[in-house]
């Protein structure tokens, strides 16, 4: 009878130490999640190049403001 507590409470330890995903499955939604993720990542580096640009950059008012309203549309 001893055996089989220990047993039981092995059994009982190890499950209540796995990770609870909360009825999330690997896979898919995490590869889905990055894709978004790199995507709005490279929006960002690009957004960040154009002010770089557009802070060193001595250009007429124009161009400033067709490149704000390119970034707008995006």
């Amino acid at each position: 009878m001893m055996v089989v507590l220990i047993v039981l409470i092995a059994v009982i330890g190890s499950v209540l130490k796995r990770p609870r995903h909360r009825g999330r499955q690997w896979g898919e939604p995490e590869q889905v999640e990055n894709a978004q993720l790199r995507d709005e990542v490279k929006q960002l580096k690009e957004r960040i190049h154009v002010l770089e640009r557009v802070i060193t950059d001595n250009r007429s008012s124009v161009d400033l403001d067709r490149e704000i309203e390119q970034l707008r549309d995006r």
